[in-house]
């Protein structure tokens, strides 16, 4: 059913927060006042038990068929990926500094994979010397730099090739596949590719990387992505003529954002799974492979609460504009800046609760227009000292975003648990 922005905000805060009699919004029972008060603003909150959630629903609804990883990239902060490895996942990194984020939440180094298609040599004699347990491969430089790095190591490395796939496999918010791109090998050379990585005697060629788009928020497509992704692991098995080991069918599972955007349906990939669970048996070459599911927004972004201070409110030729302390240097995404074409509001909220809500422009402190939270959020009268918090930031939030624009201090992070607060980030750190 399509939702009004207010009513997305409205039932978003029914099923992952609350508020109180005074109506101020509570995240893991804390009231955001008293966490604005006690660590300052602009301010990211993450409740962990919402982590946990959302983690153990998705790896439910596809028990049976794959296990999930969490993409680091999505927010790296130590602490969250704790709380992700302590429910089972491993991690899928994209450099070196985001290899030691896992290994310093805990993450073994064997339950590492890295993608990306910029690996650098420092990079990779990183994650090669610290044990890592597979890299996928994404162009045939790449390739060499990885068994060069074998050889110095005096290692054999389990890789997988990452498969830019073609048009049919396309799909959700952000097409990363079906087209030309500097993600993979493209579908058309991937029979050349297996023939490089097995020419190298120090790469042992393990399985398949297929990432054909992110933000996906229908079951369908990511279940044809999936069907795909088995066809081509097929393929891999059948030249190398052994079987596989891994399948990783990447993330791309997307979360409600905007007006109209549906929630995923689990259940409906849950009734999908069958002919995919069938597919693996039937054939020798992939029974026993690990297919692996590696979301990262899916699984932090509805957690995470960016929590900004109105520092004035002023009327300009017929319209209100809320300014407060946080703004696009702390959350590029929500300011439309981050790949947006068409800037739509992300589901942005008063703290305490208040009557009469129009819209309204919602700016942060940066001396450039680009700098706005929310076009038309329908929020109450508010003065300076309030505060309005961003829903759904939990993922590509701060460290997606351009925090040394303007020099402007970094925000402090803090994790709810178990009834407690406690700083993950310190401010300005």
């Amino acid at each position: 059913m399509s939702q009004t922005a207010p009513d997305l905000a409205t039932a978003l805060i029914a099923e992952n927060f609350s508020r109180d009699a005074p109506g101020i919004l509570h995240v893991g029972g804390l009231p955001l006042t008293d966490l604005a008060q006690n660590y300052g603003t602009p301010l990211f909150v993450y409740d962990a038990d919402l982590l946990r959630r959302a983690y153990r629903a998705l790896r439910a609804a596809v028990a049976g068929f794959a296990e999930v990883d969490y993409s680091v990239k999505a927010n790296p902060n130590p602490a969250v990926i704790r709380v992700f490895h302590e429910e089972g996942a491993g991690a899928e990194i994209a450099s070196g500094a985001e290899f030691d984020a896992a290994l310093k939440a805990g993450v073994p180094p064997q339950r590492i994979l890295f993608a990306g298609p910029g690996k650098s040599a420092a990079d990779l004699d990183r994650v090669i010397g610290g044990g890592i347990g597979e890299i996928h491969l994404e162009n045939r430089e790449e390739l060499f730099r990885v068994a060069t790095a074998a050889e110095r190591h005096g290692t054999t490395v389990r890789v997988a090739l990452r498969i830019n796939p073609g048009a049919t496999a396309q799909g959700g918010a952000m097409r990363m596949g079906g087209k030309p791109s500097p993600f993979g090998f493209d579908e058309e050379e991937l029979s050349e590719a297996i023939t490089a990585v097995e020419g190298q005697p120090r790469l042992h060629l393990v399985g398949l990387h297929l990432f054909a788009g992110t933000q996906g928020l229908k079951a369908d497509t990511l279940l044809g992505q999936w069907a795909y992704g088995l066809e081509l692991a097929a393929q891999i098995a059948q030249q190398t003529a052994r079987p596989l080991e891994t399948i990783d069918l990447g993330g791309g599972l997307g979360i409600p954002y905007f007006s109209g955007d549906a929630t995923l349906d689990l259940e409906a990939l849950r009734a999908g799974l069958p002919p995919l669970i069938e597919t693996l048996r039937r054939n020798p070459l992939l029974a026993g492979a690990r297919v692996v599911l590696e979301p990262g927004r899916y699984l932090a972004g509805p957690a995470g609460i960016y929590v900004a201070r109105v520092l004035a409110v002023k009327h300009s030729r017929g319209s209100r504009f809320v300014i407060t302390d946080g703004g696009m240097h702390h959350h590029l995404a929500a300011s439309g800046n981050l790949g947006q074409i068409v800037k739509r509001d992300f589901p942005v909220v008063a703290v305490r609760q208040g009557e009469g809500a129009t819209p309204c422009t919602v700016s942060g402190p940066l001396c450039t227009p680009l700098d706005v939270l929310a076009r038309a959020a329908p929020l109450p009268e508010l003065t300076e000292g309030d505060l309005v918090a961003v829903l759904q930031s939990g993922a590509y939030g701060l460290t997606a975003s351009p925090t040394g624009f303007l020099s402007h201090p970094m925000p402090a992070e803090v994790l709810v648990e178990g009834g407690s607060a406690r700083v993950i980030r310190v401010r300005g750190d």
